[in-house]
């Protein structure tokens, strides 16, 4: 049933409607009103009749997965059904946290949707047993109404939290908010844990208007707004019409929400188990408050045209209110901090001067391959405005050298002949051919990653340098987003359908860390289909192992920070996933055990044999080396010491640097997945011919003998065969990646399948190279991290 309009209710009989025991939604079981009339029917067809479900919609109260344990659709699938329905405008809500900004900006974006950011703000939050802030809390609903709106609302809840006790306990000063939004915010009345609906269930009308009132002296009667929901629950109707009839005694807008948990019906069984999970509780115990929860999913323009029809006006006041807070989300990336530089140089001009100076010592003048390639690189750096990142990373290193810290870089940077020149990374790029744009493409969208490997035991060092130079305020660690794997997910499942703890734990062992039990696995078949949609949904939010974000302005006002489970630390609300959408520029400041034990042995050699050695001084090639290496004695060493590993080394017969380049990365899911390990050892000791499928495959796998086995591979083989650009490969990198990773490479196969045929590619062996490209996806390993990776197996080889 929609809603129904009785606009000449008394207020004491609605009094007395509202008032009773409590239901499911948590207010009040009412005396429902007779049900809708024909004139009533009638009036809604002739408004829909005229053009009313044509009208757009907006949906401005949305929780996502990042309201953690209270919403069933990642960002994505919310912004693809929005799109679906005809919504022109989608905010994303979750409680207390702007985890889900950047994710929905990057789909709406794509989707051609408006994008509003808001939050619902927990005041006077306690925990659940789960350690998630109950529902006891009031709920504030907020939504931002321009950029500096964003970066009011990001400050408070950052601070919020901070002055908490503990993780998840956001403590706001009420006396301060107003301050706060200073006429940047558009204020809700919100669900029913809002003041004004609670007051309405609890006290009746007016113990309602008394907390509006109160809401509007706070924040100005401009920027309050009463809001409708309807969940096809008992007392929907009459609450809206008491809301509504509020609205109109105080002159304040009515708009209307969906408060949607989950996109679509399809959600609705995770929805209700997501909420029984948050009340630590299973479905049948807590049946009588999930009836919201199932029902509480995006509606479309005609549909919502309909539902308010009783209303005039309200669905385009709420379509206004959306295009009002509509903000491109780019507007909000702060700058990265400035580098002082000597006078009379810009940051471009003063790193082209550091790189040109090390470029005489690091490469020989008549290697002109290395010359033009810094070049190269130096005018695509300066071109994206990075000059400044990477002076930064410069100063950090240098920083490490001047107090005898050891580290290096690796990963993509790797892959940069002006990394390798400024001493920011050890392996060079020019000698092994590694892919530049693997790293940095001339037509990026962001900035790049720079990760450095640092002695462990020092690590807090550097920490706190980049802290003192920069400033807490303008530095901050990025958040790992911890998600449901399947053990937990199976877990869970079963807790959520009321299964014995015995039985949870039965099915536990059934169940390997990250995939679901096999089909002959005694685990009941409702268990293992809610798990499966459990799987891979954000659970809590956890701390990056070493990623660290620098801003020039204040990141508070980017993205609120909160406490970590570790004590001390705080972290920021956003992954590195969604640092990178935000345009956030980060390092990654990581802690290596072998650098402390290589530390270590060279101090020892310099103290009893006078003879002081670094990675780039230790003496290169040496065949007892790999004489050592073949015997597979390789315990203790970096990286080649596990079973799988040494096993492989007397097959794989390493002479010479890039044989251990390959090592590195052979004996990983990818390549096994694949299928290359095989071919490729079987290519190395003669046992069949090194065959390349095409002539267009040569300059991607002739150096690996035919078989791919790097992520710089699947992008040459997308350039050379499938005609990609170098920015279009690194999307496809970006998606082999991802949390995501095999849906996104599939949006991928129809391109890359049709670049293949245009450029007279069979389609067996087309096949075979997207089959290779998706088994890559989530494991595919860098030919640049596996050459870092390489000089420190190297390095503990001779050591040994």
């Amino acid at each position: 049933m929609g809603f129904t309009s009785h606009p000449h209710t008394p207020w004491s009989e609605l009094h007395r409607r509202l008032a009773g025991t409590p239901t499911a939604d948590g207010d009040r079981t009412v005396v429902p009103f007779p049900a809708t009339t024909p004139t009533d029917r009638d009036a809604a067809a002739s408004q829909l009749s005229h053009g009313v479900a044509g009208r757009a919609w907006a949906e401005l109260h949305v929780h996502s997965t990042y309201s953690f344990l209270d919403g069933a659709s990642d960002p994505a699938d919310l912004v693809t059904e929005a799109a679906r329905l005809g919504v022109e405008t989608i905010a994303v809500t979750d409680h207390d946290g702007l985890y889900a900004a950047p994710a929905l900006a990057t789909a709406a974006r794509a989707a051609g949707l408006r994008t509003v950011f808001g939050a619902e703000l927990t005041l006077d939050a306690e925990l659940a047993p789960t350690g998630i802030p109950d529902q006891d809390g009031e709920h504030l609903l907020v939504l931002a109404r321009s950029p500096q709106g964003y970066r009011r609302l990001a400050k408070t809840i950052g601070d919020a939290h901070l002055a908490g006790q503990g993780k998840r306990r956001p403590r706001y000063d009420t006396s301060l908010l107003a301050d706060a939004h200073n006429n940047q915010w558009a204020v809700l009345t919100g669900c029913r844990k809002g003041a004004v609906r609670r007051a309405l269930a609890t006290e009746g009308p007016a113990g309602a208007e008394r907390e509006l009132r109160a809401l509007t002296e706070r924040f100005g009667s401009d920027n309050v707004y009463v809001e409708l929901t309807d969940h096809h629950l008992p007392g929907d109707d009459d609450r809206n019409e008491a809301l509504a009839d509020l609205a109109r005694r105080t002159g304040l807008t009515l708009v209307a929400t969906t408060a949607a948990h989950h996109a679509s019906p399809a959600q609705a069984r995770l929805a209700q188990t997501l909420a029984a999970l948050r009340q630590n509780a299973s479905l049948a115990e807590a049946e009588p408050y999930l009836a919201a929860a199932g029902t509480a999913h995006l509606r479309s323009p005609s549909e919502m045209a309909a539902r308010l029809a009783p209303w005039p006006g309200v669905q385009q006041a709420t379509v206004d209110l959306g295009r009002a807070c509509a903000i491109d989300f780019r507007d909000i990336t702060p700058r990265l901090p400035g580098y002082p530089v000597p006078d009379g140089h810009t940051e471009a001009t003063w790193l082209r001067h550091l790189t040109q100076r090390a470029a005489t010592t690091r490469f020989d003048p008549r290697n002109e391959k290395a010359h033009r390639q810094i070049a190269y690189e130096l005018d695509v750096i300066e071109r994206l405005d990075l000059a400044g990142y990477f002076l930064i990373v410069h100063d950090i290193v240098d920083f490490c050298r001047r107090q005898d810290i050891w580290c290096q870089g690796r990963g993509s940077a790797a892959n940069s002949a002006v990394c390798y020149t400024l001493g920011i990374t050890s392996v060079d790029p020019i000698h092994y051919g590694l892919l530049f744009e693997r790293f940095l493409s001339p037509e990026r969208d962001g900035p790049p990653d720079i990760d450095l490997d640092i002695e462990n035991r020092r690590r807090e060092e550097a920490i706190q340098y980049v802290y003192e130079r920069y400033g807490r305020d303008h530095a901050a660690q990025v958040a790992n987003i911890i998600t449901y794997q399947p053990r937990m997910a199976i877990r869970d499942a079963a807790r959520a359908l009321g299964y014995a703890p015995g039985d949870l734990d039965r099915f536990s062992k059934e169940t390997a860390w990250r995939d679901m039990p096999p089909p002959d696995a005694p685990v009941p078949a409702d268990v293992r289909d809610l798990a499966t949609q459990l799987r891979g949904l954000p659970r809590h939010l956890g701390i990056h192992s070493g990623g660290m974000v620098l801003t020039r302005e204040p990141i508070s006002e980017t993205c609120p920070t909160e406490w970590a489970t570790m004590p001390g630390r705080s972290v920021l609300q956003w992954d590195k996933e969604g640092c990178a959408e935000a345009g956030l520029v980060k390092i990654d400041l990581l802690g290596l055990g072998m650098l402390s034990a290589l530390h270590d042995a060279c101090d020892l050699i310099a103290q009893h044999h006078g003879r002081r050695l670094d990675l780039a001084t230790i003496p290169p090639d040496d065949p007892a080396v790999y004489d050592m290496l073949c015997r597979a004695d390789s315990i203790g060493l970096f990286q080649v010491e596990s079973r799988a590993q040494s096993s492989a080394l007397p097959r794989l017969r390493p002479r010479r640097f890039y044989d251990l380049v390959v090592q590195v990365a052979l004996i990983r899911p990818g390549p096994i997945q694949g299928g290359s390990v095989h071919p490729y050892i079987n290519r190395r000791n003669g046992r069949e011919p090194a065959t390349i499928p095409h002539p267009l495959m040569e300059r991607a796998l002739a150096k690996t003998l035919g078989v791919p086995l790097f992520q710089e591979q699947m992008m040459q083989l997308a350039i050379d065969c499938a005609g990609f650009t170098p920015t279009e490969a690194d999307k496809l990198r970006q998606a082999m990646g991802s949390k995501r990773s095999h849906e996104r490479v599939a949006e991928l196969r129809e391109r890359l399948l049709t670049g293949m045929a245009e450029r007279g590619i069979p389609q067996d062996v087309a096949e075979d190279v997207y089959a290779k490209i998706d088994a890559f996806s989530g494991y595919g390993f860098p030919e640049s991290h596996a050459a870092s990776f390489a000089l420190l197996v190297y390095a503990s080889a001779w050591l040994k």
